[in-house]
Parts: structure tokens; sequence; C-alpha cells
């Protein structure tokens, strides 16, 4: 089954970097597009980061020129680095993809951005 897993989440100061890490099983990755959302106490999960299966990427705004999108799809894991990280980005960040005409995340991993 469709299974994705996420790691690489912590606590960082503002400024800092952080690296995370969607393995994925269940599903020929190379042929689907991968999403990084996140999800803050109180609010609805939104959509940071999408990566093409051709590798085209999109960014929401507020993270433009701080975070980069990329898969390998030899090892079918997309990543998320993550610089110059503000409180703001604080959340539980997923992982998902739609297959079979349903959505799938994973379980999350919480980045927490403070001083």
């Amino acid at each position: 089954q469709v299974q994705l897993v996420e790691s690489g989440g912590g606590l960082v100061q503002p400024g800092g970097s952080l690296r995370l890490s969607c393995a994925t099983s269940g599903f020929a990755f190379r042929n689907y597009n991968m999403g990084w959302y996140r999800q803050a106490p109180g609010k609805e999960r939104e959509l940071v980061a999408h990566i093409s299966y051709t590798s085209s990427t999109h960014y929401r705004d507020s993270v433009k020129d701080r975070f980069a999108i990329s898969r390998d799809n030899t090892e079918n894991t997309v990543y998320l680095q993550m610089n110059s990280l503000k409180p703001e980005d604080t959340a539980v960040y997923y992982c998902g993809t739609q297959w079979g005409g349903r959505p799938y995340w994973g379980k999350g991993t919480l980045v927490t951005v403070s001083s």
C-alpha cells in the first residue's frame, strides 16, 4: 500500500536550516507529483512546495527563496531544504501525493523555530 514517512524535523533557532525527507513506497514514485504541506496550531493545512513528476517546482510566496523542494527517483524520496527559518514556519510538515483518485499523507514531522 502507499506509504509516506517524513523525517528531519526538530527545534531550530530563527535563521537556521533543516532538511526534511519523505521516504515513499507502494506506488511508482517517479510518475507522480509530490507536495510538502504544513499545518500550524489552529490553522488549516497549506501547500508549501510542489514538485511535478518532471521536477518542475512551485512555492508559496512566503517561502520562496528560502525553501527548496527536490526529489530522488532512485530513492523514491522527496526532500525539502529549509533555510532562513522564521518562527512563523513552525508547524507539522507533511508530504503528500494523489494516487488512485485520493490523497495520501504521511504522519508528519514537527518543525519548531524558536530561540
